[in-house]
């Protein structure tokens, strides 16, 4: 599946709340604690072309994702996904680890989803701030932009990994 996504910095997450509320979103998962880890080799070769390998457990939930290398777009972060949920956080680790995967980044996030014209909206609260996500076809996203006043300059394409290094943040 071809992954388009968009983010936006909010100020707080009860008014990006309120705001998305306001704009007929409804609230589809309660707020909720992620841990995510990204896995590689240990020469890197995932990160070094721009791939990710990816354990998330939210809750008694573990999901394996795989995201490919981000396509050329201005406007929206575009990149192939593979996701399915796996049983436990352990034996995932655990494989990962026999099959010589190293956890080389790991950060945590409260995520609270919302919905709106088949647009999936993510309220991330992070250690850099709140940020909504918003993931869908392009012009779904484009009209839920245009209708929450978001001007075209402040929408941003760069992941939470990628976010979190230009802040400092050092790998595992």
């Amino acid at each position: 599946m071809t992954e388009i996504e968009v983010k936006i910095r909010r100020p707080d997450a009860a008014s990006a709340r309120e705001e998305l509320l306001k704009a007929g979103a409804l609230l589809d998962k309660e707020r909720a604690r992620e841990t995510n880890v990204l896995y590689d080799f240990r020469d890197k070769p995932l990160t070094s072309r721009r791939q990710a390998l990816r354990l998330r457990t939210v809750g008694r939930k573990c999901f394996l994702t795989f995201k490919g290398a981000p396509q050329k777009s201005r406007r929206f972060k575009i990149r192939e996904e593979f996701e399915v949920e796996v049983r436990g956080e352990k034996p995932a680790r655990k494989i990962l680890q026999a099959l010589g995967f190293v956890p080389v980044f790991r950060y945590e996030k409260f995520r609270t989803v919302f919905r709106r014209d088949r647009v999936k909206i993510c309220l991330d609260e992070t250690r850099l701030g709140v940020f909504l996500e918003l993931e869908g076809e392009r012009s779904r996203i484009i009209r839920l932009v245009k209708l929450l006043g978001i001007p075209p300059a402040e929408l941003i394409t760069l992941d939470y990994v990628q976010m979190l290094i230009q802040a400092g943040v050092e790998p595992d």
